[in-house]
């Protein structure tokens, strides 16, 4: 029942295009989950129409922009109580002084990770956090857009190969480029602190 019901989300949203894609990465985003629905439209969509690919990879990173900023907001405004309630306390502690310590950092990796990674955690502890609206924006549009133009790029490149692709190494490849995404980070801050 769950199959055919995303499927049916897949067809609605791949009949509407860019503007399917920006309301499937809202809502997933936000208050709902789809996951892998946004990767496997990206994919599928980008492989028929590659000189849309840009389009297709921009609108979903600004839907899930959209949707992220939905939790950011609720969670902003009810603070460290909201998570509180909802999750373990050591936890959140934890959570907190990561994003207090890595800030944008803290956000991106999690962005670039593919499901069953809980992304929404990651969003809502930011809120709590009192990562500033700017970088968490920042944060979001780099990791998730890194991932969409990364899928739409490799369907451009690899036709339908890259749905097979994406199914098989899809997680591998995230965590890929989440360690890289850390590195780079580890290496920005090294050269600040040797100036």
């Amino acid at each position: 029942m769950i199959a055919t019901f995303l499927s049916t989300i897949q067809d609605w949203a791949s009949g509407l295009g860019g503007v399917g894609l920006f309301i499937i990465a809202l809502l997933d985003s936000s208050f709902l989950s789809f996951p892998q629905v946004n990767d496997i439209l990206i994919i599928v969509l980008s492989t028929k129409y590659p000189a849309r690919m840009p389009y297709y990879a921009g609108m979903t990173t600004l839907g899930s922009l959209v949707g992220c900023f939905m939790l950011y907001v609720v969670v902003r405004r009810g603070g460290e109580s909201f998570l509180r309630k909802r999750l373990k306390g050591r936890y959140v502690d934890r959570a907190l002084k990561l994003y207090q310590k890595y800030g944008l950092l803290a956000v991106v990796v999690p962005a670039l990770l593919p499901p069953p990674v809980p992304f929404k955690v990651f969003v809502l502890l930011a809120g709590a956090g009192g990562v500033s609206p700017w970088r968490f924006g920042a944060a979001i549009v780099i990791g998730r857009g890194i991932r969409y133009f990364g899928q739409g790029y490799l369907a451009v490149l690899y036709g339908e190969k890259a749905a097979g692709f994406m199914k098989e190494y899809g997680a591998q490849a995230g965590i890929g480029l989440a360690v890289l995404a850390v590195v780079i980070a580890g290496v920005v801050v090294w050269v600040r602190r040797k100036r």
